[in-house]
C-alpha cells in the first residue's frame, strides 16, 4: 500500500529520512555487511539515532531496524518512542517488526516491500525472508503502530542497491 494521499510536506520529510536510511545501507556494505540502514526521528523532527545491519551467519541476526529499536528502547522514554518514527529502506521483517513493537516506537516508514526483496534474493541463505507484511504484525498487537510505505519514487534506487549487493555475494 502506497501513501498517495499523504500531504506533500510529510512526504518530503519521509523521503529525506528514507534517503538517509539508504545511505546507511550503502555504508553498511562498505563495512562488510548487508545493505540495510534505519533512522529514528523524534516527533519534533530531530534525528535521535541511526542504525545499520550487523548480521552475520556466525554471530546471528543484527538487522538494522532491530539494532536501532533495541538501542532506542534503552536510551529513550516511552513517550519519546511512541512519538518517534523509524525510517528504513526495506520493510521490516517479522523479527524487526516485533522488536519495533516491543520498543514502543509509534511509526514505521519504509521505502520498498520485503516481498520485493524476497523476489530479488530468492533462496539466498543469507536472506531467508518471510512473506509477512509488517502491517499484519503490528495489527496483531495491543497498541497501534502507524505504517507508511512503500515509496515508489525510491524503489529503483533501493532495488539497484540490493541487486548490486546480492549479485556480488553470489559471485564470491
Amino acid at each position: 500500500m502506497t501513501e498517495p494521499d499523504q500531504p506533500d510536506a510529510q512526504r518530503a520529510i519521509d523521503l529525506k529520512h528514507l534517503r538517509r536510511a539508504i545511505e546507511l545501507g550503502d555504508l553498511a556494505v562498505t563495512q562488510g555487511n548487508h545493505p540495510f540502514g534505519s533512522v529514528l526521528v523524534s516527533g519534533a523532527g530531530e534525528v535521535l539515532a541511526e542504525g545499520m545491519n550487523s548480521h552475520s551467519i556466525d554471530k546471528g541476526p543484527g538487522h538494522a531496524e532491530a539494532n536501532l529499536a533495541r538501542t532506542a528502547a534503552r536510551e529513550f522514554d516511552i513517550a519519546t518512542l511512541r512519538d518517534a518514527t523509524l525510517y528504513t529502506s526495506v520493510e521490516p521483517c517479522s523479527m524487526c517488526s516485533g522488536t519495533i513493537y516491543w520498543a514502543e516506537i509509534g511509526t514505521v516508514v519504509f521505502g520498498m516491500t520485503e516481498r520485493l526483496l524476497g523476489e530479488m534474493t530468492g533462496d539466498d541463505p543469507e536472506n531467508p525472508t518471510q512473506d509477512l507484511e509488517c502491517r499484519q504484525i503490528f495489527a496483531s498487537g495491543r497498541r497501534p503502530v502507524d505504517v507508511r510505505g512503500p515509496f515508489p519514487e525510491l524503489e529503483d534506487r533501493i532495488v539497484a542497491q540490493h541487486r548490486a549487493f546480492w549479485r556480488s555475494g553470489a559471485d564470491e
